[in-house]
């Protein structure tokens, strides 16, 4: 039937075509020329379909497509024309939407690449929000490792918490780019301000600082030789780096308070070189034992076994690296650093356990001096007390600082520095009030002997449901 159809639309157009040239008995009109142009132009996707179907070809064909067209005489040509249409319009969508190869390759153009030194925030280069996950850690048990990941329940769980494992992600990439790019500019006879200063203006770029919502969790420590923590300049102070000394670099950032907290020991000299690597092995050790049910007072025994049994020769004489007892590591919750249980990096009867869920920063220190630190020095690093409530103040000062500490702040550790950088002056009195009436708690540095050297490594791990995550982990330790 098609073809018979077909047959008959192609001879009448044919008669058509005679009669008119026999009753012109002249050339065509010029405009009617343009027109049939028109309209073989229009419709010369189903002349082709048409031509192939009926196997006939040249202008005939073309010109009863057209007519079919234009006269909507038959249904067939109205489908083919139809059809033809909607290819055209696929092969448009095909071509500029963004699933085609044109589009995909946009859509890698669009995605910025980190600058030198790093100014594009984190959450730009991963617009996805796939942020990388740190290194993935099986726990020690065996069988309960076994179990925590072969149990659907464990897994749907780990699932639940994708948004905030994403947080943790995204600012342990900031530490991570961040301090690959410290370890690229800092050198001896740089100021420790300078040094502070340009790693967290780093910072505040990478984490695309907003108030409370993203910043910087604490203040750069970046303690010297016997100074183990808590250091980090005041305005005017003019301390300079120098070859020898034995620098601790600590710092951490933070997404809606899910805060990183990491640390590693910048030296120049060689002959430190067993003290770090002592306090390293011993951090690691820390990761390795830590995990569900752990006791905190077990881990802290493996890891002072694996600290003291490491030297280290200084100007003929031999130390062996000791953990310092009174420093820890500690859990973390939002915008709690010191979240309630310590990781002692010593042996203890602490019976006390990890739990599933829970957050910690594994850190160590060993020195070459008695082990034991005591406060000294001017006092730079601050914070609010977590737990405290409402206080009455009388000075009007010390309440627009409360006031200013709360809005930048909030329960997060801060310095001088940044107080100075909120817009603060002539503020020491008023802090002073703050401390005093148990609002603010100051945190001195904390020294062993002098004349010995001090070293820290620090990770923070999350202990998932199904396994345990070295959230900060990377290349360089």
């Amino acid at each position: 039937m098609a073809e018979e159809v077909k047959d008959l639309e192609v001879n009448g157009v044919a008669e058509d075509v005679e009669d008119e040239e026999v009753e012109d008995g002249a050339p065509a009109d010029p405009s009617v020329e343009k027109k049939k142009k028109k309209k073989k132009k229009k419709k010369k996707p189903a002349a082709e379909d048409g031509a192939e179907a009926a196997g006939a070809s040249g202008d005939v064909a073309g010109a009863a497509s057209a007519a079919v067209g234009s006269d909507n005489e038959g249904d067939e040509g109205d489908e083919q024309a139809s059809s033809s249409t909607k290819k055209k319009k696929r092969k448009k969508k095909k071509k500029g939407g963004a699933g085609g190869e044109d589009g995909a390759a946009a859509a890698t153009a669009a995605v910025p690449t980190q600058t030198n030194p790093p100014t594009v925030p984190i959450k730009d280069l991963f617009p996805e929000g796939d942020f990388p996950v740190g290194e993935i850690m099986m726990y020690k048990d065996e069988t309960m490792a076994r179990r925590q990941a072969d149990t659907e329940e464990k897994r749907a769980m780990d699932r639940a918490q994708e948004d905030s494992y994403s947080e943790l992600r995204l600012a342990a990439e900031c530490h991570r780019q961040t301090r690959k790019y410290v370890q690229s500019y800092i050198k001896p006879g740089m100021s420790m301000i300078d040094i502070c200063e340009r790693l967290e203006d780093t910072n505040r770029k990478l984490i695309a600082e907003n108030g409370l919502k993203a910043g910087l969790a604490f203040p750069t420590g970046c303690s010297l030789n016997n100074c183990a923590a808590h250091y980090t300049p005041n305005a005017g102070d003019k301390t300079i780096l120098g070859e020898n000394d034995v620098c601790k670099v600590d710092y951490g950032v933070h997404i809606n308070g899910r805060l990183i907290d990491c640390a590693w020991t910048v030296h120049f000299n060689p002959r430190y070189d067993p003290l770090v690597e002592a306090v390293r092995a011993a951090t690691n050790t820390g990761i390795r034992e830590a995990g569900i049910d752990a006791r905190l007072g077990e881990v802290g025994e493996a890891i002072q076994e694996v600290m003291e049994s490491h030297e280290v020769e200084l100007d003929g004489k031999t130390y062996q690296v000791k953990s310092i007892r009174n420093l820890n590591g500690h859990s973390i919750e939002p915008y709690h650093i010191h979240a309630g249980k310590s990781v002692p990096i010593i042996k203890s009867n602490d019976q006390t356990r990890m739990e599933e869920g829970e957050c910690f920063a594994i850190e160590t220190f060993g020195t070459t001096g008695r082990g034991v630190v005591h406060e000294d020095m001017e006092c730079s690093h601050y914070m609010k007390d977590y737990d405290v409530g409402h206080v009455p103040l009388r000075s009007p000062r010390a309440k627009q600082l409360l006031h200013c500490i709360n809005q930048n702040f909030g329960t997060l550790a801060f310095c001088r520095r940044w107080v100075d950088r909120a817009g603060q002056t002539k503020y020491l009195g008023a802090l002073r009030q703050l401390i005093d009436s148990g609002l603010v708690q100051e945190y001195p540095p904390l020294c062993d002997i002098k004349g010995c050297y001090t070293a820290q490594f620090e990770h923070t791990i999350l202990l998932r449901p199904t396994c345990k995550e070295v959230l900060s982990r990377g290349d360089d330790y």
